[in-house]
């Protein structure tokens, strides 16, 4: 991420827990590092399951919500 100009953070969510539909004025590029995560697409009707090891890139004004997994999930978060 850093070789992106990317400054990550991490965050981490309990088992089953959500996010609502939302969006973001900035670009996001997601790396689950332990767990999973499935996140919504609802405008194009998608779901992403995620697992350790995979990466989403969200850009800016893209409506998504997410489910954490069974597990819990830990990821890094960095902005475009």
């Amino acid at each position: 991420m850093a070789d992106e100009g990317l400054a990550p953070y991490a965050w981490s969510n309990g088992p089953f827990d959500t996010y609502s539909t939302h969006s973001h004025s900035y670009d996001k590029v997601i790396y689950v590092v332990q767990g999973s995560i499935t996140f919504g697409l609802p405008e194009l009707e998608q779901e992403l399951k995620m697992k350790a090891g995979d990466r989403l890139d969200l850009p800016a004004g893209v409506l998504h919500n997410a489910q954490v997994g069974s597990e819990g999930v830990l990821c890094l978060e960095g902005h475009k």
